[in-house]
């Protein structure tokens, strides 16, 4: 007789939602890493500027959509925020309602090693695209000698397989989404939804998306933990296990000889941002059916960045048991 494998059951280990996202994550003012036409700000000038806001069961990010840009401006105020805790094996469930839209917009939610230097440690990215994309992109950033097979057990459609941030302009290995409305407008107007990240050393990375009216949604991904969540035995979500009745991911990056996990992965950090133009958006712009030019856009039409914020309701991270 054969014993089914064993599945990892993931106890929660941390809880953001609302005022939490202020005490557990710091604002970064750094320049672009990406090049990008911003000016990302520190807390203070993000909560004084509406560009943040905090409710009982909400935080808001988003760009300014008052003021136009001089020549000599650092780029359009908006904000980037990591967080203070790492993660090494985890899953992490990001309960999204909205995300920044609109041409010239470049918004991601991302991993990194806390270590570093960057690709050192590797980086994933859970949620990303530019201008007026669709379907979200979760790829891999790493340092050399980590590539993917062209087939694996995903629903999306494999784009690139060298995951080396050394290779191809820092491409990485990425995955299109199969859900023409896992990103951006269309995400949006059906509310949005969750997107979940599963990383061990056996397993490799996946990602699941869900739409907020998908009725195939997991209980344990849709109803969020209730207070006093730091054991199991409160339930309400408390414990969370990615297994078969989840599905197909939408991507997924397995470990292997391909790709040594521990060679290639550490403790990460997760982070939020919402740049412009840059090297992705930037250089999409000109085929991506927003015309004129990218960076005109974002200094001298602030009204074009209304819908450019990210409206959370929750973010939770779970850690083997």
């Amino acid at each position: 007789m054969t014993l089914p494998a064993a599945r990892t059951h993931f106890v929660l280990q941390d809880k953001f939602v609302g005022n939490d996202f202020y005490s557990g994550f710091q604002f970064e003012t750094d320049d672009d890493p990406t090049h990008g036409r911003v000016n990302y700000v520190d807390m203070h000038t993000a909560i004084n500027n509406n560009l943040t806001q905090a409710t009982d069961d909400k935080f808001f990010m988003r760009a300014d959509a008052t003021k136009t840009l001089g020549p000599n401006d650092r780029g359009r105020d908006s904000v980037r925020i990591s967080s203070w805790n790492a993660y090494a094996e985890a899953v992490i469930v990001l309960d999204v309602q909205h995300m920044p839209e609109g041409c010239a917009t470049w918004p991601a939610f991302w991993t990194l090693s806390q270590k570093g230097p960057w690709p050192n440690g590797g980086e994933i990215d859970i949620v990303e695209g530019v201008n007026l994309q669709s379907a979200n992109l979760a790829s891999l950033h790493t340092n050399p000698y980590c590539t993917m097979p062209q087939q694996r057990f995903q629903s999306g459609a494999t784009v690139s397989t060298n995951c080396d941030a050394n290779a191809n302009f820092n491409q990485g290995c990425g995955t299109k989404f199969a859900d023409g409305f896992s990103y951006g407008t269309l995400f949006n107007s059906v509310g949005g939804g969750w997107f979940v990240m599963a990383r061990t050393r056996t397993e490799g990375v996946r990602v699941w998306f869900w739409r907020r009216n998908d009725p195939t949604v997991p209980p344990a991904v849709a109803q969020p933990p209730s207070p006093g969540f730091g054991s199991a035995l409160f339930g309400g979500g408390a414990v969370i296990t990615p297994d078969p009745t989840w599905g197909m991911p939408a991507a997924a990056f397995p470990a292997g000889d391909f790709c040594d996990y521990d060679g290639h992965f550490d403790p990460h950090i997760m982070v939020f941002d919402l740049t412009f133009c840059g090297d992705w958006a930037g250089a999409d712009f000109p085929n991506s059916g927003c015309g004129g030019d990218c960076n005109d856009l974002v200094n001298n039409h602030p009204e074009e960045f209304d819908n450019a914020y990210w409206e959370i309701n929750s973010l939770l991270v779970y850690t083997p048991q």
